[in-house]
C-alpha cells in the first residue's frame, strides 16, 4: 500500500491568476523606468574601477618583492616574480569586475523587455 502512495503523481501547482502575472510584470518595468540606461560617466568610473583593480595587486606584488630582494638578497628576483603574480591577480579580479557588471546589464535588459 506504501508503494500505492508513493507512486501517486503529486498535484500540479496552481497557475498563478492573471492579475498576479500583470502585477509581476509591471512591477519589473516600473524598477526598469527608474534605472535610467548607464551614461558616459558610469563608463568612465568603470574604467576607473577596472584599471585600479589591475593596478593596486600590480604595485603591491612589486612592493612586496622589492621589500623581499633588500632583506633577502639571492639568485631570485622576488620583484619580477610577485609582480607578475600581482598582475595575473589583478587581471582575474578585472575579469571578475566585468562579468558581474555583464550579467547585471543583461538581467536589466531582460527585466525591460518583459
Amino acid at each position: 500500500m506504501s508503494d500505492e502512495l508513493q507512486n501517486k503523481p503529486s498535484k500540479p501547482k496552481p497557475k498563478p491568476s492573471l492579475s498576479q502575472e500583470v502585477g509581476v510584470k509591471a512591477a519589473r518595468k516600473l524598477k526598469a523606468q527608474r534605472n535610467t540606461a548607464p551614461g558616459v560617466w558610469f563608463g568612465l568610473g568603470m574604467m576607473g574601477i577596472i584599471g585600479w583593480s589591475v593596478v593596486v595587486p600590480t604595485l603591491l606584488g612589486a612592493a612586496l618583492g622589492l621589500w623581499l630582494d633588500q632583506r633577502y638578497p639571492g639568485g631570485r628576483s622576488w620583484t619580477l616574480a610577485l609582480l607578475v603574480a600581482g598582475l595575473a591577480i589583478g587581471c582575474f579580479n578585472a575579469w571578475h569586475w566585468v562579468t558581474r557588471e555583464d550579467k547585471a546589464m543583461r538581467d536589466e535588459q531582460e527585466d525591460k523587455h518583459e
